[in-house]
C-alpha cells in the first residue's frame, strides 16, 4: 500500500482513505510505520459506525492525526479503500481527554462521488436534520466510551471545511 503517496485531492474531489466501514462495531486505524490497518478498539454492544469513517491523506489536524472524515454513501467500503469525495461541511468540536486537556477535533462530512442516493447533496444543510443530529450524537457517545468529552461547537459549510484542509497539510 502506498497511502503516503496519495494526494489530498483528485480533480475537484477530496481523497479519503477508509479506516472503518459503515455498520462496523470495530474501529480500525492505519499504522503508517507498519503500513497496515490495525484493530484499535471495539465499540460497546449495539454501537456501530453510521457511515464509513476515514482520513484525508497528507493532512495533520490539531490532534496530531490526519483529518477525520465521515463519508456518506449507500453501502460500506472496506479498510484501505480510496474514495473520491465531495465535502458537505464540518462539525466543529472541542475534545477533552481524561486529564482535562482540550483540543480541537473537528469532523468533516463528505459524500462519495459515486453515490446515487446522496450524489446531488452539495452542503450539510441539505441532509435530513435528524441524520445530522444523529451524526453529532454518535461522536459525543463514541468519545464518552473512550473517557473523553466531545463538545460540538456547531456545523459549518463547505468553505470552512476546505479551509480546514488547506491549513492542516503537513509542512
Amino acid at each position: 500500500m502506498k497511502i503516503g503517496k496519495i494526494p489530498t485531492t483528485y480533480k475537484e474531489f477530496v481523497n479519503v482513505v477508509i479506516e472503518t466501514p459503515r455498520n462496523c462495531p470495530n474501529k480500525f486505524d492505519y499504522d503508517p510505520k507498519l503500513d497496515v490497518f490495525t484493530l484499535s478498539k471495539t465499540l460497546p454492544m449495539g454501537t456501530v459506525f453510521p457511515f464509513d469513517f476515514g482520513f484525508i491523506p497528507q493532512t495533520i489536524g490539531q490532534d496530531g492525526d490526519p483529518l477525520d472524515v465521515l463519508v456518506i454513501m449507500e453501502e460500506p467500503a472496506y479498510p484501505g479503500c480510496l474514495i473520491h469525495t465531495r465535502l458537505l461541511g464540518v462539525l466543529e468540536a472541542k475534545q477533552e481527554d481524561k486529564t482535562g486537556k482540550k483540543i480541537r477535533n473537528d469532523r468533516l462530512v463528505a459524500v462519495s462521488n459515486c453515490s446515487v442516493l446522496y450524489g446531488n447533496i452539495k452542503n450539510i444543510d441539505e441532509l435530513n436534520k435528524s441524520m445530522v443530529k444523529e451524526i453529532e450524537n454518535f461522536f459525543v457517545d463514541y468519545n464518552k466510551h473512550e473517557g473523553k468529552k466531545f463538545h460540538p461547537l456547531g456545523w459549518k459549510g463547505v468553505k470552512t471545511a476546505l479551509k480546514l484542509i488547506k491549513t492542516a497539510k503537513p509542512r
